[in-house]
């Protein structure tokens, strides 16, 4: 994701950029020099500060600190096992139960628990540590592209719906927390996030009045732009199709110096009018680019300084690659750093290397970390499948930063200033290689995760769970599911879930389409929180589709996996397909697409809570 965007103010007299860099860069050479005795002072720190609180009392740490006590008497957990703390907090008791910080807020998290986002505490403080993760990420890419204080970023930048629960505090999205924060709002001089958004665009709930005006600005700007991005390259796509519905609008205003009548937030219209002044000609030349039939290579058209395209395109997001080199003329794509809910973990140390090979040096200030080894069974859907508890060996194989192996994979466990404890963050690591003696990882996948499009995580047994409760509308028709398999068709803005559907037909009565509708819609009710915003706020996932393919087409795809080498005996219907071939060998063989007539049902905060925006 993008840095953190600061104020752009004239710099105080003595400011020095090049001086600031070589300390940053001084600062990660110490870290990752050293980062053994980095991390055992952080876990120190953490457990003495943390001696009394009732979670590490309650298991029989006794206040001790040092690392062995903690590997043997700590449990490894999951959100599941800390989630009654979590909601005694959430309902108001301020005793220290994880923390002996007061819980400033909740950061609502992109994976969920029963439906519903998890809700991970946060101190204060630990805003002052994803500022310092933030700052050491242009430094690092000024030694790659330089020249880069000399212009502008632009950015898509959202703030999502927060609510408050029920003991008061405020539960929201970590970007959304850290942009509405004075981290962002009183942030000093730097040449280097000099962006074209202004605050005001960024921090608008309306998404798209703050689309509209931040695209504006960004038009507005062109010729200053160096780089472009949003966090995930979902979300910048979703910004270059936005631009293809309203490209007209967008000239106009530019055109005449105004800003269109549907932005009706006061602070935005001042803050973009600043910027605005008619200007015919950069109208005429947006509106010739954007009337060609091609869109190819339509960033580097308009913002035609533009160095590379800053988005997260690790992951599920690597999916959206082939887009953005088309829409990019191929410039570079940048992942800059790895973070989350949870906490902030590491920055890419060589950000201008292939999507394919991006990897993350963690910075052992930032919490203290270990790594559970993952043996990979990877079948088609390229989700990787963890028991939710370990046993006593399990917990035993659990090693340090310093003491993992090249090549081998792990599952990411965070033990956290703000009072996770040896917690199990979902996310499957390789280790590429070292930066010192610090090591550096591939992101391979979320665990358990079969399906996902912007920020939502659905795992196999919620898809089968939404799937059950779909099926019901077949009844009346004498009508059975024989197989289904799903896929995540990104070739749509925005992107959406697909179903395989076999049916079994028992009757003769003709199922109407709309029962299928019905199907679909059922299906999407039964999904997580994540999705639901997605389809109904954010708008960043498109109407769940379901295809109904003819009889044998599963036979068929078992037929074309044996074919491939895979076991008769233990071949078994993968619950979501990536692989091309299968994937056109279902299309091959659809009868009849169906989409949700609707979106499903969606508010901000838990089902239990009184909500508020």
């Amino acid at each position: 994701m993008p840095e953190a965007p600061k104020m752009t103010q004239k710099p105080a007299a003595d400011y020095n950029l090049e001086l600031k860099n070589k300390k940053i860069l001084e600062f990660i050479e110490d870290m990752t020099s050293n980062p053994d005795e980095v991390q055992k002072d952080v876990l120190e720190e953490i457990l003495s500060s943390n001696a009394h609180v009732e979670y590490l009392k309650t298991h029989g740490l006794d206040g001790r600190t040092d690392r062995d006590s903690f590997k043997n008497i700590m449990p490894v957990i999951t959100y599941e096992d800390i989630q009654p703390y979590v909601e005694r907090i959430a309902n108001g008791d301020t005793s220290p139960i994880l923390c002996s910080k007061p819980i400033s807020e909740f950061l609502t998290s992109s994976g969920t628990s029963g439906g519903e986002r998890k809700l991970m505490p946060t101190i204060e403080e630990e805003l002052g540590r994803r500022s310092l993760l933030y700052s050491l990420l242009m430094p690092v890419m000024s030694q790659f592209v330089p020249g880069l204080d000399k212009g502008k970023g632009m950015y898509f930048l959202f703030i999502k719906s927060e609510a408050k629960t029920p003991g008061g505090l405020v539960a929201r999205p970590v970007l959304t927390s850290y942009y509405k924060s004075n981290h962002f709002k009183d942030r000093p001089y730097d040449p280097y996030t000099n962006y074209t958004s202004p605050n005001e665009t960024i921090l608008c709930l309306d998404s798209y009045q703050s689309m509209y005006s931040q695209m504006l600005c960004g038009l507005c700007q062109h010729k200053e732009v160096l780089r472009v991005g949003a966090v995930f390259a979902s979300g910048f796509i979703r910004a270059i199709k936005f631009l293809e519905k309203h490209w007209r609008l967008l000239c106009n205003d530019i055109r005449t110096g105004t800003i269109d009548s549907q932005i009706i937030d006061t602070s935005v219209r001042e803050a973009v009018m600043n910027i605005m002044k008619p200007d015919p000609e950069l109208a005429d030349f947006i509106e010739a680019e954007c009337s060609k039939d091609s869109w190819q290579g339509i960033i580097t058209r308009l913002w035609p300084n533009t160095k590379y395209v800053d988005v997260i395109v690790t992951g599920a997001m690597s999916q959206y690659i082939p887009t953005l080199d088309y829409y990019s003329n191929g410039l570079p794509l940048v992942c800059t750093m790895y973070a989350s809910s949870e906490c902030y973990f590491g920055v890419n140390l060589n950000p201008l290397c292939k999507p394919s090979e991006v990897s993350y040096t963690l910075v052992p200030v930032m919490a203290y970390f270990e790594f559970l080894p993952v043996q990979r069974n990877n079948g088609v859907s390229n989700s990787i499948s963890m028991p939710k508890t370990l046993n006593e060996k399990e917990k035993q194989e659990l090693v340090d930063l310093v003491d993992v192996k090249l090549g081998q994979e792990y599952e990411l466990v965070v033990t956290t200033y703000s009072g996770l404890c040896r917690y199990r963050v979902g996310d499957v690591l390789r280790v590429a290689g070292f930066k010192n003696k610090a090591p550096q990882f591939n992101f391979i996948c979320r665990k358990n995760v079969v399906l996902s499009i912007d920020s939502d995580k659905t795992d196999e047994v919620e898809l089968q769970h939404a799937v059950k409760n779909s099926v019901n509308h077949l009844l009346p028709f004498d009508a059975t599911l024989a197989e289904y398999t799903s896929f995540a068709d990104t070739t749509t803005i925005p992107g959406h879930y697909v179903l395989y559907w076999e049916l079994s037909l028992n009757g003769n009565t003709p199922i109407p389409p709309s029962v299928f509708e019905d199907c679909c819609l059922t299906i999407e009710e039964s999904l997580n929180s994540v999705y639901r915003q997605g389809r109904v706020c954010d708008k960043s996932i498109g109407p769940l589709e379901m295809k109904i393919v003819e009889p044998g087409t599963f036979d068929k795809l078992m037929d074309y996996a044996i074919s491939l080498g895979a076991s008769i005996n233990q071949y078994k219907t993968p619950r979501c397909v990536k692989f091309a071939p299968i994937v056109e060998l279902l299309n091959s063989r659809v009868a009849s697409c169906f989409f949700s007539p609707k979106c499903p049902k969606w508010f901000p905060g838990h089902k239990q809570w009184s909500n508020t925006n």
